[in-house]
């Protein structure tokens, strides 16, 4: 990419703000930039998208080729496959040229009359922005509960719309977290508030139908600001749930669903550190939970009428080998998901005589999870399967016969052939000894001299796993020559609830230095070389862009950050803003100083330097409710001001959306279409 020097950056003004903490001065000179309403503050975005569009305008033919190339793999006119609950046949569907599905459902038999539920395209008509989510039908399959998005802040308006008439109720519960569950009187329902400012969901209320939101009642006040809560019904149905939790604590309280008038007891009240999870069977809870040290969790149960914790007994006791993520319960089956040596398993185990076996899958880098399985009394499970070549497919599994019926795999449309791709898991060391698991796609008869573009993902944090997965937006990179890397480094789950234990708190740095370890030995292996190496991640995955930059600029020709925390130090000490508090127990309280002086070694903002660093291209949204625009704003024009050499800065703001971008299935690929373009245009690829 050629620096067009006629085009210059935008230069932000600076404005002196001390910050003072622990008898240690910061100074802030882009402070003012968290000023949401101040008219300069917009400016100065506004005229980095103006810059991005200069310095883009010769690739914006590239980017619509690439984007036509993306959508058109992907099947216009296609449909979920329908899965069954309470009567009904539930899908969802896209049509050719729309953007957003259309839900819809038959009454016991695929062959019966489609009912509209929703048309979201017509809904979301003269919005920029439109996420609708939260469908929850009543028991009695009359009325359906809802909930809108149109700015992207994650604040969700709650609705009901009565299925026989098709007519909505005139009643919107504001400023929730779209959620919502009934009683089993049909008439009742529980769902969560947010706190207006730090957007924290506190608060569930009960809504009596066709009555007054603003006389709705309190059920629980979650009031440790550095907890959450939610509400929902257990799988049974005989159980309302409230959850409260932290990054390292639970609690729940439980109320029987056909009394609504009821009062929650808690289930096991909150002891730190200890998390669990509860699952209904007959007359007992099922608990996954990490109690005695079982740092990989075990499972539990427990008499419904003695849900206190010394009466838990084990059903499934901690292994070290094997993380326990989830639990599917089946009249006739239990179902357990874990994680070994980095593999999804999934364990099938009947209650009557405990004989057990797990699916079997035949590949290193694969992703397998249960899906949506409402029904309670079926031998039939269904769970996704995908890898880094193989397109995502739906399988019914008999857990009686062991026999697999695949629904559907996703269409790829085009030439598509995976035969065409290998997928690899090799193992990088890191500073200190530690193994870490890569894996990586690309297509055949690639050779390992050097010279191979290569882009390393990651996320590393909150025991997020990033596991290996199929994309055909993907394809666009691996068809130029690029080799695609996944590196799971400490902060995930990908080896265990250890791994994740290892990348947190003071333990952090390591996330940082295994992925720069990872790219040493990509290059070391001749994968790629530092002048065909990118690096990209968001959020979480954009501070670890932020750190890696600052400490290893020399590795990477390209990088891109979007919606990247890396402002840490300040967005931590300032419980006002969304996610803070909460986040505690991920990074540390740096109101404390042993937390402080840690973060504030490695947080980008605090760390830029005058050095040369690589090309950048930094993505964010003014609305985004995790990371707040100003922290990559001001990352930005801290860059400008002290990076020593003549490599591409670019700064994209989505004026109209928030965290996840754009809301249509189509506008999303825009953005992806952009960042493909740089990575593309930095290698001397332009068709």
């Amino acid at each position: 990419m050629e620096l067009k020097t006629e085009i210059l950056p935008p230069k932000a003004k600076k404005i002196e703000k001390r910050l003072e903490i622990h008898g240690d001065v910061r100074i802030d000179n882009y402070y003012w930039m968290n000023e949401r309403e101040n008219p300069e503050v917009i400016q100065y975005l506004e005229e980095e998208n103006q810059y991005n569009a200069e310095m883009t305008a010769y690739t914006k033919d590239f980017q619509l080729e690439l984007f036509n190339e993306m959508k058109g793999r992907i099947k216009e006119d296609d449909e979920s496959v329908p899965y069954k609950l309470n009567g009904y046949w539930y899908l969802t569907r896209f049509e050719t040229g729309k953007d957003y599905p259309i839900y819809s459902r038959k009454k016991e038999s695929l062959d019966a009359s489609e009912e509209i539920l929703f048309e979201v395209n017509e809904m979301a008509e003269g919005y920029e922005y439109y996420r609708l989510g939260g469908l929850n039908v009543s028991p009695d399959n009359k009325m359906v509960a809802f909930a809108t998005d149109t700015v992207s802040r994650r604040k969700y308006t709650i609705r009901i719309k009565n299925l026989e008439t098709g007519e909505f109720y005139p009643e919107e519960i504001k400023n929730t977290t779209g959620g919502s569950t009934w009683a089993n009187d049909n008439k009742t329902l529980y769902y969560t508030k947010k706190d207006e400012q730090t957007l924290r969901s506190f608060q569930i209320y009960k809504h009596i139908l066709g009555t007054n939101p603003e006389d709705d009642q309190l059920v629980f006040e979650e009031e440790d600001e550095t907890f959450n809560a939610y509400v929902y019904k257990s799988k049974s149905r005989k159980y309302i749930i409230i959850g409260s939790s932290s990054t390292l604590t639970t609690e729940y309280r439980i109320l029987e669903a056909d009394y609504p008038e009821g009062e929650f007891r808690i289930f096991q009240p909150r002891v730190r550190g200890l998390e669990y999870s509860v699952s209904h069977y007959e007359g007992h809870f099922y608990i996954l939970t990490n109690k005695d040290k079982s740092v990989n969790f075990k499972l539990m149960k427990t008499p419904v009428d003695r849900t206190e914790m010394q009466n838990w007994v084990d059903v499934i006791p901690h292994r070290k080998d094997y993380l326990l993520e989830d639990i599917d319960i089946f009249k006739d089956f239990l179902v357990v998901g874990e994680r070994n040596n980095g593999l999804n398993k999934i364990r099938i185990i009947r209650w009557d005589n405990n004989e057990e076996y797990y699916i079997p899958f035949d590949n290193e880098t694969y992703t397998a999870y249960t899906s949506i399985n409402p029904a309670f009394n079926t031998s039939i499970l269904r769970y996704t399967y995908n890898s880094l070549t193989t397109p995502t497919s739906v399988v019914d599994f008999n857990m009686e016969t062991g026999e697999k019926t695949v629904l559907k795999e996703q269409e790829v449309l085009g030439d598509f052939d995976k035969d065409h791709y290998q997928s690899d898991r090799i193992w990088a060391t890191a500073e200190d000894g530690t193994k870490i698991p890569v894996t990586m796609v690309y297509r055949k008869g690639m050779e390992r001299n050097g010279e191979n573009p290569l882009l390393q993902y990651a996320y590393g944090s909150y025991g997020s796993t990033i596991d290996p997965y199929f994309s055909s937006v993907r394809l666009s990179l691996l068809d130029r020559g690029f080799i695609y890397a996944i590196a799971h480094i400490r902060g995930g789950e990908y080896l265990g609830r250890g791994w994740y234990e290892d990348g947190k708190l003071f333990n952090k740095r390591n996330t940082f230095t295994d992925y720069i370890d990872v790219s040493k030995h990509l290059i070391n292996e001749k994968y790629t070389s530092a002048k065909h190496l990118y690096a990209m991640g968001g959020s979480a995955g954009g501070l670890l862009m932020g750190v890696v930059i600052n400490m290893a600029p020399q590795l990477y020709n390209g990088v891109i950050a979007a919606v990247p925390f890396v402002d840490v130090v300040t967005t931590m000490l300032d419980d006002s803003i969304p996610l803070t508090t909460g986040e505690y127990d991920e990074w540390g309280n740096p109101n404390e100083e042993g937390y402080y002086e840690y973060m504030k070694s490695y947080s980008p903002y605090d760390n830029v330097v005058a050095q040369d660093y690589p090309n950048i291209l930094v993505t964010t949204g003014l609305h985004d409710s995790q990371v707040q625009y100003w922290e990559p704003a001001k990352w930005i024009a801290k860059l400008r001001e002290l990076k020593t050499d003549n490599n591409i800065l670019l700064f994209h703001t989505n004026m109209d959306a928030g965290h996840g971008g754009a809301s249509g299935r189509f506008e999303a690929l825009k953005e992806v279409a952009e960042e493909y373009a740089f990575l593309l245009d930095l290698e001397g690829i332009n068709e």
